[in-house]
């Protein structure tokens, strides 16, 4: 694609429009947006070449300073947790020295299916040697030859990104398995969730249900670990009724015209129930089509007898609606949470055409918890920190979910 400079000044005029009108933050975080365009805009006109178009909108929309906020179009690359559902630690190897080291690798995603583990690190993309500390990031909708290591030993592997059209077209992803469970012992159940897919959520939904109703019934501890989720739809609301037998409300979006005009969270449209199937969903748009800022409330799913005895791992790769749920949890005493300090990284965004075959994708609305805090930009801390060990992985062991089964053994 070849861009002339009447192209570029059209693109810039909407992105200046789109982030002027519809940024969820009437301050832009305390910078003057207008004087950030125009100290970017001959550099973005003048770019020579796409990737030099594309990084020079980079740099402008970086200087907000915003999680959520850039351009995508069919070629962008994207983050390890969303294109090969896996994530990174940076260590110092034995062998092939600092490196990112595979930390999260989600059940069913594409890393798992190209069999690297845990521990391993990542040396090539592509016969292009990779080192901390720029993050890899791939291409979606390819087949991409990687070379890992484990204690200095190489072995090639093959990502396949091919993927159905995303459900999200501001947030591109491969889908791993988003729920599974393991009866740990006779008291203890487990359910690794790595993703809560879908806008609504109902097949998740239905899924999660399914395990706690059947193989999880008679668990009197549920230990849930949530390390690695990049965070994705609503569907963790599921999750979070399942936590208390009432209908409690859990926290509510804010975006530009409630943050402008103010607002009482009393007087919010309240979202308090997940459909059973995609019949209900029509009236439901209906509801809620026009409303960014609305409350979720759980749905009053009746007693459970793991109630009080929840662990709750997280890490920091946890984020967005992940991270609402282990708040909500840590708020409201329903569950131990166990791991790292999560990033903070919990907003809603919207993809807009702008022409040209690009997307701007913008920040849309804040989450604030009911108690009033913003997940964004502080994250969750632990109630019994636990830090990733590298060397442990290397030997099959995963040390931060022992200790959370310590600690719901505990319960």
């Amino acid at each position: 694609m070849t861009l002339s400079r009447a192209d570029r000044e059209r693109l810039l005029l909407r992105i200046d429009a789109l982030v002027s009108a519809r940024f969820y933050d009437p301050k832009f975080h305390g910078k003057n947006w207008q004087e950030i365009v125009a100290r970017n805009r001959e550099a973005i006109l003048s770019a020579g070449s796409t990737d030099a178009f594309e990084a020079s909108v980079a740099a402008m929309l970086g200087e907000l300073q915003a999680n959520g906020l850039g351009l995508l179009s069919s070629a962008t690359k994207i983050p390890p947790a969303n294109s090969i559902n896996a994530s990174f630690h940076v260590v110092e190897t034995a062998g092939d020295g600092m490196r990112w080291v595979f930390q999260d690798v989600l059940p069913g995603g594409v890393a798992q299916r190209a069999k690297i583990k845990a521990g391993e690190a990542l040396i090539r993309i592509n016969d292009v040697e990779v080192r901390p500390p720029r993050l890899p990031e791939f291409p979606m909708n390819s087949k991409i030859p990687v070379v890992v290591s484990q204690s200095g030993r190489h072995r090639d592997a093959e990502l396949d990104l091919t993927t159905s059209k995303p459900k999200y077209k501001s947030n591109p992803y491969s889908e791993p398995m988003s729920v599974d469970a393991k009866v740990r012992s006779s008291s203890i159940g487990t359910i690794k969730i790595s993703l809560f897919p879908g806008f609504i959520g109902i097949d998740f939904a239905n899924a999660l249900s399914s395990i706690l109703g059947e193989r999880l019934s008679t668990s009197s501890r549920l230990v849930v670990d949530l390390r690695g989720n990049p965070g994705g739809g609503i569907g963790g609301l599921r999750l979070m009724s399942y936590m208390t037998p009432d209908r409690r409300p859990v926290g509510f979006s804010v975006d530009r015209k409630a943050a402008e005009r103010g607002y009482n969270r009393e007087t919010l449209p309240r979202l308090n129930h997940i459909p059973k199937s995609k019949i209900e969903l029509p009236l439901l748009l209906i509801r809620y089509w026009d409303k960014k800022s609305v409350v979720l409330e759980t749905e009053g799913l009746a007693p459970q007898p793991f109630h009080g005895r929840i662990v709750l791992l997280v890490n920091e790769h946890t984020a967005g609606a992940a991270e609402m749920v282990a708040q909500f949890a840590q708020e409201n005493a329903l569950g131990v949470i166990v791991g790292s300090h999560t990033p903070g990284r919990l907003i809603s965004r919207s993809a807009f055409r702008i022409g040209e075959g690009y997307r701007l994708v913008v920040p849309v609305a804040a989450y604030v918890s009911w108690n009033g805090k913003q997940i964004e930009g502080t994250g969750i801390r632990p109630d019994v920190p636990v830090d990733w060990s590298y060397d442990d992985a290397l030997h099959g062991i995963d040390n931060q979910y022992e200790r959370a089964l310590e600690v719901a053994a505990a319960l």
